[in-house]
C-alpha cells in the first residue's frame, strides 16, 4: 500500500471531516460531564464531612480535581478524583470516570497504610458489595481502568473466601462499580450512592 493509498479517506470518514455538526455535539456532551462531576463533588465533599471521625486529615482535607483527555484506550474520557490523597505507597482515592462509548464507573484505591487500616471494613462488607454489583481489582497495576478479565472480576463470580484472599494478598485494594450509558439520566443518583456506599463500608 502506497502512501497515497494510506490517506485516502473512506466514504464515511469524508461524511464526519466535512460535518462540524457532530463534533459540537461532542464538545456539548463533554460539557455536560464536566458538570455532572462537578456538581458530584460537591456533593462528595459533604459525604466525607460526615465520615471525618474516622479518615485520615489529608483525606478530609484534599480537594477534587477533574482530569481530561482524549486517549484513555483511544476514546475520550473525564475523571473526578476525590478524596484523592496520592503520598508514595500510601494512596486514598476515589476516581469518578466517564470513559466514552463504555461507561461511568466509581473505583476506590487504597494502599500502605490505608489499605492497612481499612481492609477489615471491606472484608466484612464482600457480601453487600457482592450484591451491588461490584468488582475486585485482580491486575498487578492498579492503574488500569478498563473491565476485563484480566483488571477486575465480579464479586458476584468468586467465593468470600477468594475475595478475601485478594484483599490480603495485593498490595492495594481496588474496588469499583460501573453503570452503562444508557442509563444517563439517572447518573447524578448512581454515582452519589455508589460513593457512599464505597466510604461506608469503611471501618478501621
Amino acid at each position: 500500500m502506497n502512501n497515497k493509498s494510506k490517506l485516502m479517506l473512506s466514504d464515511e470518514e469524508l461524511q464526519l471531516v466535512t460535518s462540524s455538526e457532530w463534533i459540537l455535539t461532542k464538545r456539548i456532551i463533554l460539557d455536560k460531564v464536566d458538570i455532572l462531576l462537578g456538581n458530584l463533588a460537591v456533593k462528595q465533599k459533604a459525604i466525607i464531612k460526615k465520615y471525618k471521625s474516622i479518615l485520615p486529615i489529608d483525606v478530609v482535607a484534599s480537594s477534587a480535581k477533574i482530569s481530561k483527555g482524549e486517549n484513555y484506550l483511544q476514546l475520550p474520557y473525564r475523571m473526578l478524583d476525590y478524596p484523592r490523597c496520592f503520598t508514595g505507597e500510601h494512596v486514598f482515592a476515589v476516581r469518578t470516570m466517564f470513559w466514552w462509548g463504555n461507561f461511568f464507573c466509581v473505583t476506590i484505591l487504597l494502599s500502605g497504610n490505608n489499605k492497612k487500616v481499612f481492609e477489615n471494613g471491606y472484608i466484612a462488607g464482600n457480601a453487600k458489595m457482592e450484591n451491588d454489583g461490584f468488582f475486585i481489582g485482580v491486575n498487578e497495576s492498579p492503574w488500569h481502568h478498563h473491565f476485563e478479565e484480566d483488571n477486575y472480576i465480579a464479586l458476584k463470580n468468586i467465593t468470600k473466601g477468594e475475595a478475601e484472599k485478594i484483599i490480603q494478598q495485593k498490595d492495594f485494594i481496588k474496588l469499583a462499580v460501573r453503570f452503562p450509558l444508557q442509563q444517563w439520566n439517572d447518573m447524578p443518583e448512581l454515582l452519589e450512592n455508589a460513593f457512599i456506599k464505597l466510604i461506608g463500608l469503611l471501618k478501621p
